[in-house]
């Protein structure tokens, strides 16, 4: 434990960004997950419906990643990687109920 008074608050800081680092990964990681788990049943049943709420969950998970990378939590490169492989795995869905 640091007993200069400016190294006991950069502990606070750390601390408060590592519990809101953890806070947006695991936001990022549970709308990925209601992703594509709304995916798989679209994919077992299609319709217009669904694929409307997979759509509007897709925008949701671009929102929530793309406010990670504003906020310095994840590297841009990282979100990209992962908007492109939701993006196509919607992709690969989509073509094949249709």
């Amino acid at each position: 434990m640091p007993n200069i008074k400016s190294a006991i608050k950069r502990v606070e800081i750390a601390e408060r960004n590592r519990q809101r680092n953890v806070a947006y990964k695991s936001t990022v990681k549970t709308v990925t997950k209601k992703f594509l788990t709304r995916m798989g049943e679209y994919n077992s049943k299609p319709s217009e419906e669904a694929l409307t709420e997979v759509k509007t969950l897709l925008n949701d998970t671009f929102s929530k990643i793309d406010k990670a990378v504003s906020s310095g939590v994840i590297h841009a490169n990282t979100a990209a990687r992962k908007k492109s492989r939701l993006a196509a795995a919607l992709k690969k869905v989509q073509t094949k109920a249709d």
